[in-house]
């Protein structure tokens, strides 16, 4: 079977835990509310009733096209397309070519800036394995102007860092949602993960601050990640509706091939 992205790629090592994908989750979560484009968020109205549910679904097409079928991703990228089309039917405008690349370039960043934080270093040829799955599907989707590699998109991604960002009445507003969504503790929470995972200019524009409690507590889940207290401890801060998506990011992932040095 063709698989779109390979079986030992780390691009399913990183989509395949939960913990990662939730720091990714976290990261997207700060940036969208940046966004000069996430008025297109609040346009159908779902963003502001359910910003976890949003975000979630935009997580669970990631998932989808990492793990399915070639057949099977594109037909996920193709809806995806659709739905957006859609939206901009009945707005009556198209959302920019580079809004869907902010969106790219987020999955990208905080992909390497999530597994990183939890688990290594990623070696060069990895985060270019990871800019090219996810360009793939952006070439699937029609976004223009994409860019053909890593040391290139490391060029746009900042460039888009410094043009697309802004601090709006939105941002306030979905901050408030999150906190509404999440109660005042796992919130707290919240806060402290972005803080470790979002660029600096994201979290100067949030006023985020810089220290998070969370960085000391990264080495002890290192080690101690696979024990049930910290299983039960993890699962008890997150919001009883979503346990069970939660739970369901853990994938075992296929072995890893390395390469020759």
């Amino acid at each position: 079977m063709e698989y779109f992205v390979a079986q030992n790629s780390v691009v399913r090592t990183i989509w395949g835990k939960a913990d990662t994908v939730l720091f990714i989750f976290a990261g997207a979560a700060a940036e969208f509310a940046l966004n000069k484009t996430v008025d297109w968020l609040y346009f159908t109205g779902r963003l502001p009733a359910d910003p976890l549910g949003r975000l979630f679904s935009t997580v669970e097409y990631a998932r989808r096209i990492v793990f399915a079928d070639r057949a099977g991703a594109e037909q996920a990228i193709d809806t995806i397309a659709a739905i957006h089309g859609a939206v901009e039917a009945k707005r009556g405008q198209a959302i920019p070519a580079w809004a869907y690349r902010d969106v790219l370039y987020m999955l990208i960043d905080y992909s390497i800036r999530a597994f990183e934080l939890l688990e290594r270093r990623l070696t060069e040829p990895e985060k270019a394995e990871i800019c090219a799955v996810f360009c793939r599907v952006g070439r699937r989707m029609g976004i223009p102007d994409l860019p053909a590699t890593y040391a290139a998109w490391r060029t746009d991604r900042q460039a888009h860092l410094e043009q697309h960002l802004v601090r709006s009445a939105f941002t306030t507003d979905l901050y408030r949602q999150y906190r509404k969504h999440l109660g005042p503790v796992r919130y707290r929470l919240l806060v402290q993960g972005q803080r470790l995972v979002v660029p600096t200019v994201v979290g100067q524009e949030l006023r985020l601050g810089s220290f998070s409690w969370l960085r000391g507590v990264v080495p002890l889940y290192r080690y101690a990640q696979h024990t049930a207290p910290f299983r039960w401890l993890k699962t008890s801060l997150l919001p009883p509706d979503y346990r069970a998506q939660v739970a369901a990011l853990d994938v075992a992932p296929a072995p890893r091939f390395h390469r020759a040095a």
